[in-house]
């Protein structure tokens, strides 16, 4: 049974000074490059997801709701769309052994939908690489990180979320993806960060 971890979304858009922040998203970029500076015998493979659109239609909004559309962020090219800087190291160390790649002409939140890029999906490349355990954290709690978690189980992956390792947006909605997740038989771990 061997475990993945998968870090998502920790760019520079989604933490303090970013286009759509969540407060307490740096000090998660610092715990999460901790724990992959951690993972040796713990993980199989640890990979990240990073939002990286080009033109994502409606998804950009100068009305936002906050739920399917937001403001502009992580455009490709951007710095704004690069790995915070405090979990960078993580990836050009080769700690992350893969990036995926997600939302270029689409609204995409789950790493599910990303790709590495020669191509490869997420759950093929884990399948390839006999993965059958996940554990999910990053950025934000209540969007990205409940996607992937949610479609980790569709997929057929014992998913767990670490929520010592994540960021939530608000309260209300990091309790609802919190509730949805423990209802689709992800395994909770810990407590999320919520300073909205």
């Amino acid at each position: 049974m061997r475990r993945a971890l998968i870090v998502v979304d920790v760019q520079k858009d989604f933490c303090e000074g970013g286009s759509i922040p969540v407060k307490g998203g740096a000090g998660r970029a610092v715990a999460i490059a901790d724990l992959v500076r951690r993972a040796d015998g713990r993980y199989a493979h640890v990979v990240a997801t990073r939002d990286h659109h080009i033109d994502p239609g409606a998804h950009f909004s100068e009305h936002p709701d906050f739920q399917s559309s937001f403001p502009e962020h992580c455009v490709v090219g951007s710095e704004g769309g690069e790995f915070h800087p405090d979990f960078a190291p993580a990836v050009t160390s080769g700690g992350v052994h893969e990036v995926f790649y997600k939302g270029a002409y689409s609204a995409s939140k789950s790493g599910f939908e990303g790709s590495a890029q020669d191509g490869t999906l997420l759950a093929d490349w884990l399948r390839a690489r006999h993965i059958s355990k996940l554990d999910v954290v990053g950025i934000a709690m209540d969007h990205c990180v409940k996607a992937t978690a949610l479609d980790g189980v569709r997929a057929g992956f014992a998913v767990r979320v670490l929520l010592d390792y994540t960021a939530g947006v608000a309260a209300d909605t990091t309790s609802t993806a919190i509730s949805e997740l423990r209802q689709a038989g992800v395994v909770l771990s810990g407590k999320p960060i919520v300073l909205a």
